[in-house]
């Protein structure tokens, strides 16, 4: 009896492990958004502001080439930079607040829903931009 008891510990164990590492995944930031030819760096900028907006997110800080801008979601808050040149729009993660963020081994890791956030921003803005284009 002892024997199951002590295997069915380490199973449970082992099983709580890989739900709290389920909780995270990879932190990459992602590729680059292609600011089109002949949108202007006053345009581009409204769009990034609007994409940042449309999603919740709160401009914290502005200087030319880059905007900080914090998402407060319930107990979880995320600090991104954004910058940008003539050719492109990047997004990195500066910090956060109860995303589970680690680093271990050289590599970062955050609750994958900070990934989704991300991934919608840089969308939103690859989209703002193209319409931009067109008007």
């Amino acid at each position: 009896m002892r024997f199951s008891a002590i295997v069915l510990s380490v199973l449970s164990l082992l099983a709580f492990s890989d739900a709290v590492q389920a909780r995270q995944a990879p932190l990459v930031d992602p590729d680059p958004v292609a600011i089109p030819a002949g949108l202007s760096q006053e345009k581009a900028v409204k769009d990034i502001k609007r994409a940042l907006i449309g999603r919740g997110w709160i401009i914290t800080a502005e200087r030319p080439g880059e905007i900080e801008s914090t998402l407060n979601l319930r107990t979880h808050t995320a600090k991104i930079l954004v910058t940008w040149d003539t050719q492109a729009v990047r997004i990195a993660y500066v910090s956060s607040v109860d995303l589970d963020y680690k680093e271990r081994k050289g590599k970062r890791f955050i609750h994958p829903n900070y990934l989704g956030w991300i991934s919608n921003i840089a969308k939103d803005m690859g989209t703002n931009m193209q319409l931009s284009v067109i008007e």
